[in-house]
């Protein structure tokens, strides 16, 4: 990565930086010809190798049906053993609202120091869809009935039992796989626009409009992100290279 910022610091349309998620190093630049003689430089310059590749697509797995889950973990190995049950609703929430935890426990069923280790384990378990291993978003969580022991119980036991539950509804609530979309302007010479139209629509994009800007063609769509991250090479090679993106 130190020798990118260095390569950075020499050609301001380089950029790189790293994908907290993935854990890629993403660069990019004016082109992907630019790109790749930047990848050149860094191992002519610094003696490290780079294999190039697309990057990850960051899908995200949520719900569609309203559930409820039990959680129990009961173990005796010997002194104090791990005990912990509960149960647990699962319901969407709306597009981009994240996620809500809601305590609905009353009567001490189980002691309020152990509530927030339910939370934490079902956020490690949201971390990894039954799909795709993606991370889990827009879900509510309700917490309303359990049991616990007043020797064998502890935060550890009431946590794993939050991601037991937690996986086991999301098996039920009938998981959906959400896509990444981009917004796409393209402009094109107006004798490629066949071309163009045919490659987008192939690419499942949305085309929502289009504009004259002298002699060419301004085409505004929505597409999925993973049919667009090669796309510079193929939009090159359909216009002569004088369509832009």
């Amino acid at each position: 990565m130190q020798g990118f910022r260095k390569l950075c610091g020499e050609d301001l349309a380089l950029h790189a930086q790293r994908d907290d998620e993935s854990g890629e190093i993403l660069i990019s630049g004016s082109g992907q010809l630019h790109v790749e003689v930047a990848c050149e430089r860094l191992e002519r310059k610094y003696g490290v190798g780079v294999v190039l590749k697309a990057p990850k697509v960051p899908y995200r797995e949520t719900v569609r049906k309203k559930v409820q889950a039990h959680g129990r973990l009961k173990k005796q190995t010997g002194g104090h053993g791990q005990f912990a049950d509960y149960k647990i609703e699962i319901e969407p929430l709306p597009h981009g609202a994240g996620f809500e935890f809601v305590d609905n426990i009353v009567g001490g069923a189980i002691p309020r120091g152990f509530i927030p280790a339910v939370e934490k384990g079902i956020l490690e378990a949201m971390k990894s869809g039954p799909i795709t291993g993606s991370p889990v978003v827009d879900v509510k969580v309700r917490l309303y009935d359990g049991q616990y022991h007043d020797v064998d119980s502890s935060e550890m036991a009431f946590k794993v039992a939050g991601s037991m539950a937690f996986r086991e509804g999301l098996a039920d609530a009938k998981p959906v796989l959400l896509e990444p979309y981009v917004s796409l302007v393209v402009t094109v010479p107006e004798e490629n626009m066949g071309d163009v139209m045919g490659d987008l629509n192939s690419r499942r994009a949305k085309v929502e409009g289009m504009e004259q800007a002298g002699s060419n063609q301004v085409i505004k769509a929505k597409a999925p992100m993973a049919e667009v991250l090669r796309y510079a090479p193929d939009l090159t090679s359909m216009t002569a290279g004088a369509g832009s993106f």
